[in-house]
């Protein structure tokens, strides 16, 4: 049976070089006082519970997103994670309220994986074939 992953992230790069996910890029925009005030709601609650669902990577191995041992590593939902994947859709009502471009990846193989749990893996992405819009 062959994996598949989705992530959805930015297409604009962070000041590190890479594509942030559409937790970051929301919770960037909240930071900076952009979020009406229903949509911090929906951030703020909606964060509550993804902390309580699943589990934090830098929980169980710190350096997981340290960009000197692992870089450029980004998170992706295991496709059977239905029950995380099912509250995107307000994350992405915000970007695209902020007019954030934002894009849908699915991959079998998004790269090197550095972490995985039951919901979600951390890779270090293969560099010579990232992963393509698509789903």
């Amino acid at each position: 049976m062959t994996r598949s992953f989705i992530r959805f992230q930015a297409t604009t790069p962070n000041r590190r070089g890479v594509l942030p996910g559409i937790f970051v890029t929301v919770n960037g925009l909240a930071r900076d006082g952009r979020l009406t005030a229903e949509q911090e709601e929906f951030r703020r609650t909606t964060n509550a519970w993804y902390d309580a669902a699943y589990t934090n990577p830098t929980h169980v191995e710190p350096t997981v997103y340290d960009p000197v041992v692992n870089p450029g590593a980004v998170a992706w939902f295991k496709a059977s994670a239905g029950h995380l994947l099912a509250r995107v859709e307000g994350y992405l009502a915000i970007l695209t309220a902020h007019g954030v471009p934002h894009v849908r990846l699915e991959s079998a193989d998004p790269g090197r994986i550095v972490y995985e749990d039951a919901d979600q893996v951390v890779v270090v992405p293969h560099p010579a074939h990232p992963p393509q819009p698509g789903g």
